[in-house]
């Protein structure tokens, strides 16, 4: 699934206020303002007079260098840039390091409408924080069944049909001391061509279904230190019916994924029948996984050990 960016946005507040920025225009009616690139820009060329290729779609960024150059402009020629500038239909100015804006930007920011805000950062360090933010917020994203926990720090989404005990596992992992990211609906966030993360729709946050018991809420049950708002997904547990005579993976060797949002996470299908302990399996998955990532594969040792025995 490939869902492009710009289908959503990020409403100028929320930046103004998850960054402390200080709005000097107060004039200027923000409340239709929203952001929809994570791409910033810093308006150099434009300064100078060349706005072809101009991104006027992103938040502009303006540190001390490009102040300075516009401060020592002819007067006339800094009219004329600016009102230019500030024709584009842009998000928002952005001064860095507490920067005051000139005159004449007050003047075409309240004629145009573009807010100008203010930050005591420095403009590297700005840049890098709100591309993080938006690139978080303005992911690409979908919604999957299942149940996404925090094993070992390892981030474990368990799928599978419905009653096939997903709500269960979660509920005796709770109880082991792990963690619930989400039940039943888990919103997936593509941050990264490399990183899926999974967090719970804020109506449901918290709360397990456990068939023939009803709706219990983990965190009001188990304490604070039973849940989480977001976890990395590292690696996917499909559970299903066993199938007698169905061959299932017994070594390892080779790794089977499931793709969401272009991303491959590797997933394990675990066959559920009486007496499995699906909870322990979980465990032995996460910290099986750790162990691949910090490279070591005990299926790949033992294959190995194997060979070279018959070699020998």
């Amino acid at each position: 699934m490939d869902i492009e960016k710009d289908l959503y946005k990020v409403e100028l507040q929320e930046l103004i206020k998850f960054m402390g920025l200080k709005n000097l225009t107060e004039d200027v009616d923000i409340s239709d303002k929203s952001i929809s690139v994570s791409e910033i820009n810093r308006p150099a060329l434009q300064l100078a007079g060349f706005f072809e290729y101009f991104d006027s779609e992103r938040i502009q960024i303006m540190g001390i260098v490009e102040y300075t150059y516009l401060s020592k402009m002819a007067p006339e020629f800094r009219q004329e840039t600016l009102k230019r500038l500030f024709s584009y239909n842009i998000p928002c100015f952005v001064l860095c390091r507490g920067l005051e804006p000139l005159p004449e930007m007050l003047f075409y920011a309240k004629e145009y409408n573009i807010p100008i805000l203010q930050t005591e950062d420095a403009t590297s360090d700005f840049m890098g924080e709100v591309i993080r933010w938006l690139n978080v917020q303005l992911a690409p994203r979908t919604t999957v069944h299942g149940v996404l926990l925090d094993v070992y720090g390892e981030g474990i989404l368990i799928m599978g049909e419905s009653g096939i005990g997903k709500s269960e596992v979660a509920l005796e992992l709770i109880k082991r001391g792990h963690r619930l990211i989400a039940d039943d609906a888990v919103e997936i966030k593509k941050v990264s061509h490399v990183s899926l993360v999974g967090s719970c729709p804020e109506l449901i946050r918290y709360f397990i279904e456990v068939r023939g018991i009803g709706i219990i809420n983990a965190k009001q049950m188990y304490g604070v230190q039973s849940v989480k708002d977001t976890q990395i997904i590292d690696l996917i547990i499909k559970l299903e019916a066993w199938e007698k005579g169905k061959e299932y993976d017994r070594l390892g060797l080779n790794e089977n994924y499931v793709e969401i949002l272009g991303n491959k996470v590797v997933c394990h299908t675990v066959p559920v029948r009486p007496g499995r302990n699906l909870a322990m399996i979980c465990e032995s998955a996460a910290i099986n996984r750790r162990q691949k990532k910090m490279g070591y594969n005990a299926a790949q040792a033992l294959n190995d050990k194997i060979m070279g025995k018959i070699s020998g």
